[in-house]
């Protein structure tokens, strides 16, 4: 089993070894274009791990199809980084253990670290020899759909953790500014716990240490032992919280909702709160 966090150190000293792809996974892929890790290939979360026809993940062909044309077999070991303190790498490794690659790791900072470090970069995308992917089904351990959340709504049975911002927790807004995929309404989902993520990550982007993140969510409420839902608008930034909870926490039961906000808040005939 590997590393589920790697350093950028680690990945210095072992992104080009044999068996090992790096992935930059951004909302787009204008940022690699210009610079990015020495032999990384890149995915583009609007386009390529969202499928283009359904408002869903990608599908099962979909997933094997771009693994296989990135050089990944069953047996290759993902490195994922991006910007926006990893949320996109962070959903992408979500992913991946969704339909069943386990040997996936995430580089603590992303993209952001790495710059800041000084570390080597480049324009040129790497040559890669395509290979032959099979996933599994997806594991439903890991997602929560509107039926689930709307079951706890009602009777209870999970934790729901709303990681968006304050303010679009307490329904001062929809969005963050700028955002084009939003809900109906603004607010959050009855009874969930507001812990933006955030405050998981120290100002290089790096997660806080096991101790400062186990006080962080401890002291909120959520409890270890508990069934646990994390979202917040499109399941990106829910993502990288489902990261901290399930591999740096040790959480045994964690799923993320990536319909999030914009699918609850816009349903008919369902409570939210402000």
């Amino acid at each position: 089993m590997v590393d589920k966090l790697v350093t950028a150190d680690w990945v210095a000293q072992h992104g080009s070894d044999s068996g090992v792809r790096l992935v930059e996974v951004d909302v787009d892929t204008t940022a690699y274009g210009e610079q990015h890790i020495p032999g990384a290939v890149a995915w583009n979360w609007t386009t390529q791990l969202q499928d283009q026809q359904r408002r869903d993940i990608i599908s099962k062909d979909g997933f094997e199809q771009l693994l296989a044309a990135s050089g990944v077999a069953n047996d290759t070991h993902v490195v994922l980084y991006g910007d926006n303190n990893n949320w996109f790498a962070a959903y992408a490794l979500w992913l991946l253990e969704l339909y069943g690659h386990q040997h996936v790791s995430l580089m603590d900072g992303g993209r952001v670290k790495w710059l800041a470090d000084s570390r080597p970069t480049t324009a040129d995308v790497p040559n890669v020899t395509p290979a032959t992917y099979r996933a599994q089904a997806p594991n439903p351990a890991l997602r929560a759909k509107r039926d689930d959340v709307l079951k706890v709504v009602s009777s209870g049975g999970a934790q729901l953790v709303d990681v968006r911002s304050s303010a679009e927790f307490s329904g001062e807004i929809i969005a963050p500014p700028g955002m084009s995929e939003t809900a109906q309404r603004a607010g959050h989902i009855p009874g969930a716990k507001s812990i933006p993520w955030a405050r998981a990550v120290n100002e290089d982007g790096t997660f806080k240490s096991p101790d400062d993140l186990r006080a962080l969510y401890g002291g909120a409420g959520v409890e270890a032992g508990a069934p646990t839902i994390a979202y917040c608008r499109i399941g990106e930034r829910s993502a990288h919280t489902w990261f901290v909870l399930k591999h740096i926490l040790g959480y045994n039961d964690v799923r993320n909702y990536d319909g999030s906000w914009t699918e609850y808040g816009s349903l008919i005939d369902v409570l939210i709160e402000r």
